[in-house]
């Protein structure tokens, strides 16, 4: 879930305020050869494929760049492409999709990285590469720094710098340190999704990039099991001074690992999954973006997320579009809601991770029977007192309990999702008993909210709240507002409508 949804989405709507990224390293022209497959060839036990089309799409580095053109950004790109058609392609492509390409270099010595994949359907058969990974000669890497320098230091300046390591031979360790310490002086973020086990060329980066693969070759250990894996990556992390680390993890989502803090994990989003190819270069551009245009962190990589799930449904290399992002996130919006209503054991394990964090959390109750502006006022002066509000809602049993036979007028699980709806609010708990004490002795809140027509020694589990150091805060209400002068308003408006008709 996103802590600041209103800003998330109004820095999308802006296209990240259009600002500058400049990405660097392996450029890539991707090749797709589609058609249909009917038969096995009768020269060789391989199947026949049947060409219908093809196309030509931004590879690596440029993908990246693409990306971020896509969502509204200026980005430009330095890269090595050779003298030959396919660079020229590349070039034109990435013209076309609106990215500057002042710092890509040609060399006569090197093609310029093909991939053409064959699919038939929706299945990819086979993939032909045309490339060079030996190390770029020196004067080549010389020449290289000269021109990423002069795209940095061309206004306007960029406000990130992404590294894109296809492990090709653009990104070599020179290169790499001379980019993160010009990028670290001029105070601009820099992000690398890494490639090889060699990550100390990554040494002082702001954020790594990897996947589960990337990572555990890394290190070295085997992927399968992630906890381990996790930790040795916050060492790994420790080691070469990289500020986070974003692990892609597939279904699983993503894993951030920062200083102080146990990892966190934001599950997957993709609903169906055809190709895993393009959704690394989505997650470092949405990244970057979201740094640049003033997204905290925890926001920039759920949003990262959100972009992995739209790409890893389509097929092929495909960037990610504005638009599918907005789409994408209407729907989030509506799971996230849902996914505040859950049981106290699930509340519990998302407590600790936000006291993990540092968090200050608050805790009030009620039965919110026709939600109205004093409840809304209430619920957003509550959350002030800390980072998370946690609203323990009472089932509808014990609403007839306290309120006789006629409430609510709301059945329970409606007035939960109503509430799951209101951004001030974090988590929902239904409630059985007469009062929440349960609750809060299990969850141990923070800040004990409750109205100001209470006195402090009448709120339920405000004992047990500071005896642990807590408060109990008593806001005050809005006059005139309340479910029962609407429920009486309604019944007494119905009664003049029955006479009227009489």
């Amino acid at each position: 879930m996103f802590h600041d949804p209103t800003h998330v989405l109004s820095v999308l709507h802006a296209g990240f305020h259009g600002h500058g990224v400049l990405v660097v390293g392996d450029l890539i022209l991707d090749r797709y050869i589609w058609g249909d497959v009917t038969r096995i060839s009768p020269e060789a036990p391989v199947p026949v494929v049947r060409i219908l089309r093809e196309e030509a799409r931004c590879g690596g580095a440029a993908h990246v760049a693409v990306n971020l053109a896509n969502l509204g950004l200026n980005p430009r790109v330095c890269g090595l492409i050779g003298t030959d058609p396919p660079g020229d392609q590349l070039r034109t492509l990435l013209a076309a999709a609106g990215v500057d390409t002042q710092g890509v270099q040609h060399l006569a010595d090197r093609p310029t990285i093909t991939k053409t994949r064959i699919i038939g359907g929706r299945q990819q058969m086979l993939r032909l590469d045309q490339e060079r990974t030996d190390p770029c000669p020196e004067i080549t890497c010389t020449a290289f720094i000269s021109q990423i320098i002069r795209e940095m230091q061309r206004p306007p300046a960029p406000q990130a710098v992404i590294l894109s390591d296809y492990g090709k031979g653009a990104l070599s360790e020179p290169v790499c340190q001379a980019i993160i310490q010009a990028a670290r002086h001029a105070r601009i973020p820099i992000l690398v999704d890494p490639k090889g086990t060699q990550y100390f060329k990554y040494q002082g980066a702001t954020a790594l990039t990897p996947n589960r693969r990337e990572l555990a070759e890394a290190i070295p250990m085997e992927p399968s099991d992630l906890d381990r894996l996790l930790y040795a990556g916050e060492t790994l992390r420790q080691k070469i001074n990289v500020d986070f680390l974003a692990v892609t993890l597939s279904e699983q989502g993503i894993a951030l690992l920062e200083p102080e803090h146990p990892p966190i994990r934001i599950p997957a989003t993709a609903r169906e999954v055809f190709d895993v190819s393009g959704a690394g270069d989505a997650v470092i551009a949405v990244l970057a973006a979201g740094l640049s245009a003033g997204l905290e962190r925890n926001d920039a990589l759920q949003l990262a997320n959100v972009a992995a799930g739209v790409v890893v449904g389509k097929v092929g290399t495909s960037p990610i579009e504005r638009h599918e992002l907005l789409t994408a996130l209407s729907s989030e919006a509506a799971l996230a809601q849902a996914d505040k209503i859950c049981s106290l054991a699930t509340a519990s394990a998302r407590v600790a991770e936000w006291r993990a964090k540092g968090e200050r959390l608050v805790f009030t109750n009620g039965c919110f029977d026709l939600l109205h502006a004093g409840h809304v006022t209430y619920l957003e002066k509550a959350r002030l007192l800390g980072q998370r509000l946690i609203v323990g809602l009472n089932t509808d049993r014990s609403v007839q309990e306290l309120k006789g036979p006629t409430r609510p007028v709301i059945r329970e699980q409606d007035r939960a999702r109503v509430l799951a709806a209101l951004a001030s609010v974090d988590l929902v708990i239904l409630f059985d008993e007469s009062t929440p004490l349960t609750l809060i002795r299990a969850l141990q809140p923070d800040v004990l909210a409750k109205g100001a027509d209470y006195r402090p020694e009448q709120v339920v589990g405000g004992q047990e709240v500071e005896s642990r150091g807590g408060q109990i805060a008593l806001i005050p209400l809005e006059p005139g507002r309340s479910s029962s002068t609407i429920f009486h308003h309604i019944q007494s408006t119905r009664g003049v409508e029955n006479r009227c008709t009489s």
